[in-house]
């Protein structure tokens, strides 16, 4: 006589099937909308949103490379060698010089900005601000002689 247990049949997987007979349920929003850009992507609309207001008084900006990163680095350097934040306080952006055939960059990061505002209007005055602020560190201006309304918002 064999004293083995037979092995046990494969459990059944659950069944994914639509119950109702209405098919596969679509996305919420149709593309247009603003309802169906994630956050990442409206962060981004705002920082062009501010570049192209800035860039129709400076011409000069065009030749600037805009980026958005998540958060800056742990470590308080940037992979372009510059260093973020030696004060203790994470920076909501930074400039990095041109060098050799790069350009000069300047860079958003998208979660302390994301952090530090509550609503859509006060990301887009941060953005801005932090924006204007780089730009005149770049042109080696004040914030308020590269945005009049520096300030006032």
């Amino acid at each position: 006589m064999d004293s083995r247990v037979p092995p046990r049949p494969p459990e059944p997987r659950p069944r994914r099937r639509d119950r109702h007979g209405r098919g596969m349920r679509g996305p919420v929003a149709p593309p247009q909308v603003p309802l169906a850009a994630s956050r990442a992507e409206a962060f981004i609309d705002l920082v062009h949103d501010s570049v192209d207001r800035l860039e129709r008084r400076w011409p000069q900006l065009s030749d600037v490379e805009f980026t958005v990163r998540e958060v800056p680095p742990p470590d308080g350097s940037d992979q372009d060698g510059g260093s973020s934040w030696d004060d203790g306080t994470v920076p909501l952006g930074r400039l990095v010089t041109a060098g050799g055939s790069r350009p000069a960059r300047i860079v958003i990061y998208r979660r302390p900005v994301e952090i530090r505002t509550k609503s859509r209007d006060e990301r887009a005055l941060l953005i801005h601000e932090v924006v204007v602020e780089q730009v005149a560190e770049l042109l080696g201006l004040a914030p308020e002689s590269v945005d009049p309304r520096y300030g006032q918002d």
